[in-house]
């Protein structure tokens, strides 16, 4: 039991940067984490964590000894899990702020329904987390994803973005005709940390390569949901993710432009994704959240959304 107690709380340090960070989620006090990581590296005879008055870093024998350390949690929990009835313990999900107010809050009350002894830890942050470093058993990311055998990453549905304007804005400055005529109009911008300032377009019926067109504008901001308020309030167009405008467009209080071209700021081949270690493939507690999303994401009618699990 104390190789074990060592092993949690070396990765909870290692994970959250620090001693007392990691008693604050290991419920225990600074000092008793700080003797079973001791502990640990006088058994090992190693120094596995660089400490200073500032941070807690791994050494390059941590960064190993923690690799391995995990897949041995990772192995108990997934012991555990098969022998409890039903999905049990702590799931820790890491997703972006907005789409977890629309799409994840709602599937609360029915999670806590279909698995009353599960406790969901739930990370809000639209930058994309760190699975390994931060501990987080599952994260949402948007956006297209490069394959890492480490990884399972489940699409949930597309991530269709759409141009759309306040009828009130289109009414005063017109309807562009063109991907060009966008140049001509106010644009809300995402404000993406490389500063570009384009949007891709590509006509549906074409397989004409796609046309980036420099746009300009007064508002940029590094949140769809303040773009999303602009552009309902007539100050400009903006490209934003279906997800996110769907009613608005249904209820007439958004209109979409240039409704016969795909759109988006960079790859085409994008998605809503649930990415979770590939070691923990057959977590119940990591299914069971998935599978509600998938299914919650799949009634909304945003598109693609494969339900089945992968192989």
């Amino acid at each position: 039991m104390d190789r074990f107690a060592e092993l949690k709380a070396f990765c909870t340090v290692a994970a959250t940067g620090g001693f007392s960070p990691a008693a604050r989620r290991l419920g225990l006090v600074t000092s008793s984490v700080a003797r079973l990581v001791d502990a640990l590296e006088g058994r090992l005879g190693a120094v596995l964590l660089n400490r200073s008055t500032r941070s807690v870093t791994l050494t390059d024998a941590g960064r190993t000894y923690y690799e391995e350390a995990l897949r041995i949690l990772e192995r108990l929990d997934a012991a555990d899990e098969a022998a409890a009835d039903g999905a049990a313990g702590v799931l820790r999900v890491a997703a972006p702020v907005t789409f977890s107010t629309l799409y994840v809050a709602p599937i609360l009350p029915a999670l806590r329904a279909r698995h009353p002894r599960l406790t969901l830890d739930l990370r809000l942050d639209d930058a994309p987390a760190n699975l390994v470093d931060e501990a987080i058993d599952v994260a949402i990311r948007i956006g297209s994803l490069d394959p890492q055998s480490n990884l399972v990453a489940r699409k949930l549905a597309a991530h269709d973005r759409v141009l759309c304007a306040s009828p009130a804005y289109l009414a005063a400055h017109g309807a562009p005709e063109t991907p060009i005529a966008l140049a001509a109009h106010d644009c809300l911008q995402f404000a993406f940390g490389a500063g570009r300032r384009t949007w891709r377009l590509q006509a549906d019926d074409s397989k004409a390569d796609a046309e980036d067109v420099e746009v300009r504008g007064v508002v940029h901001a590094n949140n769809s949901e303040v773009l999303r308020q602009a552009a309902l309030g007539g100050l400009g167009i903006a490209m934003l993710a279906r997800w996110l405008v769907q009613r608005d467009l249904r209820a007439g209080t958004l209109v979409q432009v240039l409704p016969g071209y795909r759109v988006n700021p960079g790859p085409m081949d994008v998605g809503l994704y649930a990415l979770y270690p590939a070691s923990r493939r057959n977590s119940t507690k990591i299914r069971a959240f998935v599978d509600l999303l998938a299914e919650h994401l799949a009634a909304q009618d945003l598109g693609d959304h494969p339900s089945a699990a992968p192989a």
